[in-house]
């Protein structure tokens, strides 16, 4: 999302070009698939942060390309609305202590990031959605100042024709109209890639999805939305209808969703879900790379195909990469951001250690699994977090239980610990992440449940009640004050 493109609007003979470069590069990608030990090699950890810029009264503040400037690290870019910022952490070897180097750095660059803001009266905050926000923090007002980002919202809304709609369920039930897509901005998460041997890319895909759901339940940090309580990750339901350009017919056919879970399992390789990312979803942004600029020496680089994979969110997704002799690698992206950095790693730790434990039987668990049912499951995940009722496997047993995803999360904790160990990580370090985990099943107070909490206090302990603004910047000036200090949130007091 950080690239930026020349220019914002584009003709007929502009998607028909960029149509034909996107199937030159689909076969590309198939014959760079097939060559012998493309891929291969060590494995590899990245992420992507993504943080609100607030100030004293904790109200989201328009700082996001001064603060840039401020900066000057390549590392950190901006993203749609002029609140937030996005730091590309450095890729690290999966070796021994990966996940350790990467809260490091996680600390190292808000610790630097929050002086540059202090000295402009601002706060850094990662934290799912943002509770102070009001609706009229959204809008073309606040929308950051790149073609991209032009060009993308007016693509949206051309496609969708009228009003996008937010419809959703909790507490307090929120529906509402947008007439633009800036209310995306308003979720920020924390993106984890993880490269993977093109050999074994459908049965890590498969395992990841699988398992997301467990993760997203532990890992919920997005409760409320305009003082409207609704899902334990709202970010879930909020991404998705933000950014719908379906029109609500239901004797018309529509594309699918361009935030979605997915359309079934892989069968064969990465590639399958490249194609299908083409033949589902028309291109937003048309913009072709010049021929003699793609005629480097090594793997292709794809342009096209990697533009047109940025307009399409798949809640788990595939990135092809020239970089590096060239590789593969799944992007994550239903992790929310927050409440700390060690529970950010925690979270991404537990999910390639489920991942990887689940993956050397996964083709005979599979089949137990369909998955529109896995599908279920991460949107009750979303919704009611540990307490969700998820649909599972019994170990040696013939069908599907329902159970809580709590139950289900503390029969995978040791499948976590070996599927870290297959990876080379060192026990201290599984130890060390898996026990935050761990802490958080047996408290129950994700970061979640922690505002939720907060916010009931607020009102004299009257949780039914629409908290009111002081409430919610009470609570988050307390949340930027533990998240700061980087306790696990299952200590976090009461």
């Amino acid at each position: 999302m950080g690239t930026d493109i020349p220019r914002t609007r584009f003709a007929a003979e502009d998607y028909q070009r960029f149509g034909l470069r996107l199937e030159h590069n689909l076969n590309q990608l198939r014959e760079q698939l097939a060559v012998a030990g493309f891929g291969e090699g060590p494995g590899s950890l990245g992420a992507e942060l993504e943080i609100y810029i607030v100030g004293p009264d904790g109200r989201p503040l328009h700082l996001n390309e001064e603060l840039q400037a401020d900066a000057a690290d390549p590392q950190l870019t901006l993203e749609l609305n002029r609140y937030n910022l996005e730091y590309n952490l450095s890729p690290v070897a999966l070796t021994a202590q990966p996940f350790q180097r990467i809260e490091t750095e996680i600390e190292q660059k808000l610790a630097a990031l929050r002086q540059l803001a202090a000295a402009r009266d601002a706060r850094i905050v990662p934290i799912g959605i943002l509770p102070t926000l009001q609706r009229s923090d959204f809008g073309p007002a606040c929308l950051t100042g790149k073609r991209r980002f032009k060009a993308l919202v007016a693509q949206l809304i051309e496609r969708r024709g009228h009003r996008f709609q937010i419809d959703i369920n909790g507490q307090h039930p929120l529906q509402m109209e947008m007439d633009d897509i800036t209310l995306e901005g308003a979720n920020t998460s924390f993106q984890v890639h993880y490269r993977v041997a093109p050999a074994q890319f459908a049965d890590t895909f498969n395992a990841i999805q699988a398992v997301t759901p467990l993760a997203l339940a532990i890992a919920g940090n997005s409760p409320t939305l305009f003082g409207h309580k609704l899902w334990q990750e709202t970010r879930i339901p909020l991404f998705k209808q933000s950014i719908d350009t379906r029109l609500p017919d239901r004797y018309s056919w529509n594309e699918p969703a361009r935030v979605n879970f997915g359309h079934g399992w892989v069968r064969r390789d990465a590639a399958e879900l490249f194609v299908e990312t083409v033949r589902l979803y028309q291109p937003l942004l048309p913009v072709c790379l010049p021929e003699e600029a793609g005629t480097t020496a090594g793997p292709p680089e794809l342009p096209e195909l990697q533009l047109h994979q940025s307009t399409v969110w798949l809640w788990n997704r595939p990135v092809y990469d020239a970089a590096a002799g060239g590789h593969l690698r799944i992007e994550m992206r239903a992790l929310p951001a927050g409440p700390t950095s060690t529970d950010m790693v925690a979270n991404a730790a537990f999910l390639i250690g489920m991942a990887e434990g689940l993956r050397p039987n996964i083709n005979t668990w599979l089949p137990a699994l369909p998955f529109h049912i896995a599908e279920h499951n991460f949107y009750r995940a979303a919704q009611h977090g540990l307490e969700a009722k998820l649909v599972w496997p019994r170990d040696r047993q013939c069908a599907c239980e329902e159970q809580t995803a709590a139950t289900i999360i503390a029969a995978m904790l040791p499948v976590a610990r070996r599927g870290l160990a297959a990876i080379g990580i060192a026990d201290c370090e599984a130890s060390r992440y898996l026990q935050i985990i761990e802490r958080r099943l047996g408290s129950g107070q994700t970061g979640a449940r922690w505002q939720l909490d907060q916010l009931a206090r607020e009102n004299n302990g009257d949780g039914a009640r629409r908290p009111d603004p002081g409430a919610l910047a009470a609570m988050l000036d307390r949340f930027m004050v533990h998240s700061a200090g980087n306790t696990p949130v299952s200590d976090w007091p009461e």
